[in-house]
């Protein structure tokens, strides 16, 4: 059995967060959290909201046992891209790329 959540339109680019989810993909859950809870970055913060809901997920509506999950899957997938321009010289425009993410995490039971 699998829990899953997902965090949409997160205002973070998804490079960022997909170097934080490579740490802790294969990890038993609390040593993820305990994990993300120190990682001074702001994709960390948000990776580890997500985290927490799969892990209740998981014991809330599947009752699996919390010392028996393991982060299965996380990754951060590209959201919508808001697109904002900035004055330059010679009446020229430079475009600002504000990215978003899509954070997913799926925890599974170790087999």
């Amino acid at each position: 059995m699998e829990a899953r959540a997902i965090a949409k339109y997160v205002r973070i680019s998804p490079l960022k967060v997909n170097f934080i989810c490579a740490e802790i993909r294969g990890k038993q859950v609390d040593e993820a959290l305990a994990l993300l809870k120190f990682t001074p970055k702001r994709g960390a913060r948000e990776l580890y909201k997500v985290l927490h809901s799969a892990v209740a997920n998981a014991e809330n509506n599947l009752n699996l046992d919390r010392e028996d999950l393991i982060v299965k899957e996380a990754y951060a997938n590209d959201g919508p891209t808001m697109k904002r321009y900035r004055p330059k010289a010679k009446g020229m425009a430079y475009p600002i790329l504000k990215r978003s993410s899509h954070i997913g995490v799926v925890v599974a039971e170790r087999e």
